[in-house]
């Protein structure tokens, strides 16, 4: 017989273990990047030590950019192009100051997404009209504290404003 409190001690359990799972995929980050070559390694090379990409946008001239991102828990997203001969163009590491100066007023969700990768947390607000997405970042990946990137939208989706600022759910915790 199943219990609600079994049900909800597997739910919790699965939700431990993916956090676990993505800090474990975090760790690998750098060793994984270490035995990548941009113009040498194959978009296999790529899949074999990233696993599969969370989204698969589409890029200029055939190119096919991975996103491979490490949010909520992480401090990175990375977008990795693959171009049309199959070999590994670039590999960026996207949440950084010099990334956040080019959203702009009016930009489109879409191409925010496309450039940042997946927020951490979406909140809406209903009443002001806006939706903030958020990404958590360092200045300098592995050093000092986390932060908190966020982009308003108003309710077409468009940017209005951007802001950073301390990642105050890791203060608090």
């Amino acid at each position: 017989m199943q219990t609600a409190t079994g049900k909800v001690w597997r739910g919790v359990r699965g939700v431990l273990a993916l956090v676990g799972l993505g800090s474990l995929l975090a760790a690998c980050d750098p060793v994984n990047i270490s035995e990548l070559e941009e113009g040498v390694s194959t978009e296999a090379d790529v899949r074999e030590r990233f696993g599969a990409p969370e989204n698969i946008w589409e890029g200029e001239d055939g190119a096919q950019i991975y996103e491979y991102n490490r949010q909520p828990e992480g401090n990175v997203n990375y977008m990795i192009t693959i171009g049309p001969d199959g070999k590994m163009a670039a590999l960026r590491q996207v949440l950084n100051p010099r990334t956040f100066a080019q959203v702009t007023p009016g930009m489109p969700m879409e191409a925010v997404r496309r450039m940042l990768g997946k927020p951490m947390k979406i909140t809406n607000y209903t009443l002001k009209g806006e939706t903030h997405y958020d990404w958590r970042y360092q200045e300098q990946p592995g050093v000092g504290e986390t932060k908190v990137f966020t982009v308003v939208f108003d309710k077409d989706l468009k940017v209005v404003s951007t802001m950073s600022g301390p990642d105050m759910e890791r203060i608090r915790n």
